[in-house]
């Protein structure tokens, strides 16, 4: 989210992160779900969900978007909180609704290329960092600097997400791929790739290391509502 830096201006409060948890924890308690049901029911790992839940509210609406969902709730309860209107003055009869995308589904959703969040595993919780990413070969490729916060280790566990989300239409897909980093170092796969994708990284400058993800799964999600007419929106 892009805050302005003018003093004049009027900054939208961000919502109460420690309030969005205690209604995540809540609603667990009322749907019997463990962490582990939620995060999959959600789309992510267990790592990432506790570091969302601590993270501030603005860090990913969409993974909020997931988490509330999941919860069968709307963004805005989970946000604002429910509210109890008159009868007779209810919003329209629609439920939120999360539908596991194919893999086919899902790599079409991600396209050719895009930009994406990189998760590497750091303590106390994973370092997320957007990418410019390219496909390739059933692959995720990025550039970045050797020595920067994108560079995971060779063979690290890693997850890459790319969404399309409103957060307030409550309304879009999620792709989360999890899979192990590989460093490129073949100077005529380097050279394929420049030619191929002749991608910029996303913090431009010299990113001469490509990173590539091997998936080990690829799983979606997309985000919608269930109107009076029992289709999908």
């Amino acid at each position: 989210m892009n805050r302005s830096d003018d003093p004049t201006a009027t900054a939208t409060p961000l919502p109460d992160s420690a309030a969005i948890a205690r209604r995540i924890a809540e609603r667990q308690g009322q749907l019997q779900l463990t962490e582990d049901m939620l995060a999959t029911r959600a789309g992510m790992t267990p790592t990432y969900l506790r570091y969302l839940l601590k993270a501030e509210a603005d860090f990913d609406p969409g993974g909020l978007v997931r988490i509330a969902l999941a919860l069968d709730l709307t963004y805005q309860e989970l946000v604002e909180g429910r509210s109890d209107l008159p009868p007779g003055q209810g919003p329209a009869p629609t439920v939120p609704a999360l539908v596991r995308l194919t893999t086919r589904e899902c790599w079409d959703r991600v396209g050719g290329r895009g930009v994406g969040r990189i998760a590497l595993p750091t303590e106390p919780g994973p370092t997320v960092l957007p990418v410019n990413y390219a496909v390739d070969a059933g692959s995720i490729v990025y550039r970045t600097d050797p020595d920067g916060a994108a560079a995971p280790a060779p063979g690290s566990a890693v997850s890459f997400q790319v969404d399309h989300i409103d957060d307030h239409l409550s309304t879009g897909w999620s792709v989360l791929i999890i899979g192990t980093a590989e460093h490129i170092d073949s100077s005529e796969a380097i050279q394929r790739l420049e030619t191929e994708h002749q991608m910029e990284p996303w913090a431009g400058g010299s990113r001469p290391l490509w990173v590539r993800i091997q998936p080990d799964t690829v799983s979606g999600r997309r985000i919608g509502a269930i109107g009076p007419d029992n289709h999908l929106h």
